[in-house]
C-alpha cells in the first residue's frame, strides 16, 4: 500500500473504524479451570464508575469457541470495507447473568434495549426506548446497579429506570432533572433541544450520573450539565458554565461517562465548547457526587504546546480514574502540535485536580484499564498499578497495545524533550493490512477487559479477530476470528461473570467461551 493510501486509509479507520482476517487458525491453549463461584458483574462503561475495566474472582474462558451472538444494529451502514455507523455502547452484565445491550434499530438511530440470557443468548425481554442521538457515530450507552435496576437515556434528556431486570423488569419510571413542569409546558422544545449525551455511571449506592448536550436550536432556557439522580429517583444538577466558571464552555464531552473516586465521594466529568476540535476549550472538573458542589477543575492542556488540548466530538474517552485517585483522560493534541493529528495524549492529574502529571504519549479515543503491577512479567517498578493503553501509530502503521508505568517516564519519540509514561512492555498487531507492504491492523478498542486470573487483557482488533493478550509473558495467546472484517469505530470488550468474554465487531456482539 503506499504512503499516500495509507493515508487515506488512516483517517479513514480515526473517523470510521476497524476490520479484515488473514485466515490462520488460533493457537490452542490448555483451558483455565471452571467457575466455582459466581464472578463480579460489569454494570458500567469499564464495568464499575472508575472505568478501570478490571474482572474479579472469575477466571475468563479461553476463546475456544462463539456460545452465542446477536446484532446490535438492525440498520448498520456498510461500504465496500467499512462499516460507517459509528459506535457502539458497552453491554451491561448482572452477577445473575443477565446481558443487556443498546441495540440501535433504525438509520436514524432510535434504540430498543434487550436483556439476554448470558449462558445461551436467549432474549428474556427487550424494550423500546424514545432516545434520539446527538449525531449518528453517538455511543448509545445503558448502566445497572447491584439491586437490579437499569438506567437508560430517553427524548428529551429524561432519564428512563426498572428494576427486577434478571426477571420480569418492573414498570418504567421516568425522571426529568428539569421537573415535570417545565416539560409539560416546553416538551416540544424540550424533546427536541435536550439530549443526554454521555454514557449513564451507576454507583454502589444506585446513584446515576450523566451529561446532558442542549443542541444549538435551544432547549427552553435549559444548558449543558451534569445531572446526579439518587435511587429515590430524585435529580439535581449543575451546569458546566457554573461548575467551570467559563461561558465558552457549553457540554459535558460527547461520550465521556463521568467517572467517581475509589471512595465514591467525588465525581469526575470532561466538559468542553461546541468550537472546532482545533480550538476547543475543555476542563476535567471534580464536583461532590452528593451535591455537585465544585471541588476542583483543570483546563486540558496540550504537553508539548502548551496550549489547549482538544477533546474530538468523534472520540469514545472517558475519566478513568485509579486505584490511587489519579485521574486519566485522552484528548487530541493542540493547535500547533508537531506529533500528527491523530496521535494525542493521555493526560494524568491528581485527585484534587491540583497539578498535571506525566502524561502518556497516545489518547485521543480510548480510555485505559487499570492492572495491578504484579500481573506483568519483569516489571520491578515501584508503581502498584500500571495502565493498558492503545498505541496506535498512523505515521507508520506499527500499531501497538502498551503497559504504561504511570510514574516512570521516558522522552516521547515525536518531540523528545517532553517526558511521557515509561513503555514497561509494549506488543505489536500480527496481520499487514495488504500483504505486501509493512502496515498493520490497528488495535480497535475503546476499553480493554482485564482478567486478574489469567494475568490477560481481550482487545480487538481491525483484522477482525479477538486477542486475549497475557500480560505475564507478553504474548498474544489466544485469537478468536470474529468475522471476515470491516473497518469500523472502536469498541469495548467485557466479561461475564461466568467467565464469557463479549466483544462488538461489525455490528454484532459476540460471546465467545469455552
Amino acid at each position: 500500500m503506499s504512503e499516500k493510501h495509507w493515508g487515506a486509509l488512516a483517517l479513514a479507520l480515526i473517523l470510521a473504524g476497524c476490520g479484515g482476517s488473514d485466515g490462520s487458525p488460533p493457537p490452542v491453549i490448555v483451558d483455565p479451570p471452571p467457575p466455582q463461584a459466581a464472578g463480579p458483574a460489569w454494570l458500567n462503561h469499564g464495568r464499575n464508575a472508575q472505568h478501570t475495566a478490571a474482572g474479579g474472582n472469575v477466571a475468563a474462558q479461553s476463546l475456544g469457541r462463539m456460545v452465542w451472538r446477536t446484532d446490535v444494529d438492525l440498520a448498520p451502514v456498510r461500504s465496500t470495507d467499512s462499516l460507517d455507523t459509528g459506535h457502539y455502547g458497552s453491554p451491561v452484565i448482572t452477577g445473575k447473568n443477565t446481558v443487556l445491550l443498546p441495540v440501535r434499530t433504525t438509520v436514524a438511530g432510535t434504540y430498543r434495549i434487550e436483556a439476554r440470557d448470558g449462558g445461551t443468548g436467549a432474549l428474556r425481554w427487550q424494550a423500546d426506548t424514545d432516545f434520539v442521538p446527538v449525531q449518528n457515530n453517538y455511543s448509545y450507552s445503558i448502566a445497572a446497579t447491584p439491586s437490579g435496576r437499569i438506567y437508560y437515556p430517553g427524548i428529551g434528556a429524561k432519564l428512563y429506570y426498572r428494576d427486577n431486570i434478571d426477571a420480569t423488569p418492573g414498570a418504567v419510571q421516568t425522571v426529568m432533572y428539569y421537573g415535570a413542569g417545565k416539560y409539560a409546558a416546553d416538551k416540544a422544545a424540550i424533546d427536541a433541544g435536550a439530549v443526554i449525551n454521555t454514557p449513564v455511571t451507576t454507583d454502589e449506592q444506585g446513584n446515576a450520573f450523566f451529561g446532558v448536550f442542549i443542541r444549538p436550536s435551544g432547549a427552553a432556557g435549559l444548558a449543558g450539565a451534569l445531572v446526579r439522580v439518587d435511587a429515590a429517583g430524585t435529580a439535581t444538577s449543575v451546569t458546566v458554565a457554573a461548575a467551570t466558571g467559563d461561558n465558552r464552555v457549553s457540554r459535558v464531552a460527547h461520550s465521556a461517562a463521568p467517572a467517581l473516586s475509589p471512595d465514591g465521594k467525588t465525581v469526575y466529568i470532561v466538559v468542553t465548547s461546541v468550537a472546532t476540535n482545533q480550538d476547543s476549550t475543555s476542563y476535567l472538573v471534580a464536583l461532590d457526587s452528593s451535591t455537585l458542589a465544585v471541588r476542583g477543575k483543570i483546563q486540558l492542556m496540550d504537553p508539548e504546546t502548551g496550549k489547549p488540548a482538544n477533546v474530538s466530538t468523534f472520540s469514545t474517552a472517558s475519566p478513568m480514574v485509579g486505584p490511587d485517585g489519579d485521574v486519566y483522560f485522552g484528548v487530541l493534541n493542540g493547535r500547533g502540535s508537531t506529533r500528527g493529528a491523530s496521535t494525542g495524549w493521555l493526560l494524568h492529574y491528581d485527585a484534587a485536580l491540583s497539578a498535571a502529571k506525566t502524561p502518556g504519549a497516545f489518547g485521543w479515543d480510548y480510555t485505559p484499564t487499570a492492572v495491578p503491577a504484579a500481573a506483568v512479567g519483569g516489571y520491578t517498578g515501584q508503581s502498584p498499578y500500571l495502565l493498558v493503553a492503545k498505541y496506535n501509530s498512523y505515521n507508520d502503521g506499527q500499531h501497538r497495545m502498551a503497559v504504561l508505568d504511570p510514574n516512570g517516564t521516558q522522552p516521547d519519540k515525536g518531540v523528545p524533550r517532553i517526558n511521557v509514561m515509561k513503555e514497561v512492555i509494549t506488543i505489536l498487531g500480527v496481520t499487514r493490512v495488504e500483504p505486501q507492504d509493512p502496515y498493520l491492523h490497528e488495535w480497535c478498542i475503546n476499553t480493554g477487559a482485564f482478567d486478574p486470573n489469567t494475568k490477560s487483557v481481550f482487545v480487538n482488533n481491525s483484522d477482525g479477530y479477538l486477542y486475549r493478550w497475557d500480560l505475564s509473558n507478553n504474548t498474544l495467546a489466544e485469537r478468536f476470528n470474529l468475522n471476515s472484517g470491516y473497518f469500523q469505530s472502536y469498541t469495548p470488550t467485557a466479561l461475564g461473570p461466568d467467565g464469557k468474554v463479549y466483544a462488538i465487531n461489525n455490528a454484532m456482539l459476540t460471546a465467545v467461551g469455552k
